[in-house]
């Protein structure tokens, strides 16, 4: 049987933890689902359409800046207009929220403070206190694919960013269909999904963190078996 190919949207650095723990979590899960992946790292500069048809899933890893923002948003959107499954976690999760303020909700300036920190349309603001390092509860929304995911409505989970959804911005993104289906103690947005695609999770903490090879983390066991079967 053919490994199925999933992309790995980034700039890959060896000494960047979320990168390796990202490739185990793959690992993890693969072995679990007792299916063969090949995931294949991707540089945003790399980037192109006819690239990306040729995969059957798209993760949109941590470690942003990203070498290309265009090529980033670029392949979120693929992603997300083609039913690609796509998982966005850290500062895939920021992108996957500024893709959608771009280019579902209409603010074609919308930005992101890691890049343009003096725009007038900041989706994606730096956090007042560093979540790098942070474990934290969350809260998820019953009923939704997330908590389905994870079989319960709270999980603990580790952070590794300095950049969020800000919170002047929270209603704007309610009034299209992407979901916040979870939220930290304070009630900051920490995870969106798109309720009518197959896979499309963000998560602003990065759950390739909290995988083992005795618990392969579900979100990246269900994006992979969705990824398979797709």
């Amino acid at each position: 049987m053919k490994p199925v190919p999933i992309a790995i949207i980034g700039e890959f650095s060896p000494s960047f933890e979320p990168h390796g723990a990202t490739n185990a979590a793959i690992e993890h899960a693969s072995n679990s689902l007792k299916q063969s992946f090949r995931a294949d790292w991707i540089s945003t500069e790399d980037v192109e359409q006819r690239l990306l048809e040729s995969f059957a899933g798209i993760l949109i890893a941590p470690g942003s800046p990203y070498a290309s923002l265009s090529n980033a948003l670029n392949a979120i959107r693929f992603a997300r207009e083609n039913n690609l499954p796509c998982l966005g976690t850290c500062g895939g999760f920021q992108h996957i929220i500024l893709e959608y303020a771009r280019n579902v909700l209409g603010f074609d300036d919308a930005q992101h403070a890691e890049y343009d920190p003096f725009s007038s349309q900041l989706f994606v603001s730096k956090l007042d206190c560093s979540l790098v390092g942070r474990r934290m509860r969350l809260q998820f929304v019953n009923e939704t694919r997330v908590a389905r995911i994870y079989q319960s409505l709270e999980a603990d989970e580790q952070y590794y960013c300095n950049f969020g959804v800000n919170p002047q911005f929270v209603d704007l993104l309610r009034s299209g269909p992407l979901q916040i289906v979870g939220k930290d103690a304070e009630g900051e947005v920490r995870v969106v999904e798109l309720p009518d695609h197959p896979f499309f999770v963000g998560t602003l903490f990065v759950p390739q963190l909290n995988s083992t090879s005795a618990t392969p983390h579900p979100l990246i066991k269900e994006f992979l078996r969705v990824a398979a079967s797709t």
